[in-house]
């Protein structure tokens, strides 16, 4: 069902709220340590990442990456993402939203009993019925901008639905992760104090920055304090970055 809807507020539980956006950061809120941790993924435009797969449920998300129109002057090329590509396996649904539409390919009317989507000017939800439910929000940028283009961020709401055994760049951290940081210590910049962090088993050095939250204001954000980790998530993803690519927007491994 299609409706408007007001502007998309943060879900108040005590559980990981988990998303991406910008370009493109990653970043988990934990409420109960009222803390945050956070990375980029760095790659080029086309890239397709598994963010979601949980082999219980049936549900999959996988989104690609688009780059700037072109690079500024003396610039690096940015990286956004510009789909996302939804499976419902076990009831043969598929949903993919991009920044220019949004496509619903069922093969039987089950579709209309287990998804419900409703869209706003800027964001659309999507709720698995009496489960979870995500959010993704449309960034429009000045169509006549010389580099920029338009790109979309996702937002999980209610991650611990999921099953134990979700993975994925994003699934990975839907029923938290154990951490421990040590004193603040002077890093590369100044305005970044870095410290260590324990997690997954391995001692990692982490600096104090800060990402954006842009379901209450889709244009300013809300600042969001985090623990940043380098080089593509090492140290706070299983594995590598490259180990999530997979050949299509409905593709698996």
């Amino acid at each position: 069902q299609c409706s408007s809807l007001p502007s998309a507020q943060p879900t108040l539980n005590p559980f990981p709220t988990v998303r991406l956006d910008g370009d493109p950061h990653f970043i988990i809120e934990l409420p109960q340590r009222n803390d945050a941790l956070c990375f980029n993924i760095n790659e080029k435009p086309g890239t397709i990442f598994s963010l979601v797969k949980d082999p219980v449920l049936g549900i999959v998300v996988n989104g690609r990456i688009i780059g700037d129109k072109k690079v500024s002057p003396g610039g690096k090329m940015n990286t956004y993402f510009g789909s996302f590509g939804i499976m419902y396996p076990k009831l043969g649904i598929r949903l993919m939203v991009s920044t220019q539409e949004i496509s619903v390919f069922h093969s039987s009317k089950l579709v209309k009993l287990i998804m419900d989507l409703q869209v706003a000017k800027d964001h659309l939800t999507i709720s698995l019925r009496d489960s979870i439910k995500f959010v993704i929000i449309l960034h429009k940028v000045w169509e006549k901008h010389p580099y920029h283009q338009d790109y979309l961020g996702f937002y999980t709401i209610d991650s611990h639905l999921f099953s134990t055994r979700v993975h994925g760049l994003l699934g990975q951290f839907y029923h938290g992760v154990q951490f421990e940081v040590g004193e603040l210590h002077a890093g590369k910049d100044a305005n970044k104090p870095s410290a260590t962090m324990w997690v997954k088993g391995q001692e990692v050095t982490v600096f104090r920055g800060q990402q954006k939250d842009f379901r209450r204001d889709v244009k300013k954000g809300e600042n969001v304090p985090c623990w940043f980790f380098r080089n593509n998530g090492t140290g706070i993803i299983d594995g590598s970055h490259e180990d999530y690519i997979v050949p299509g927007l409905f593709r698996t491994f």
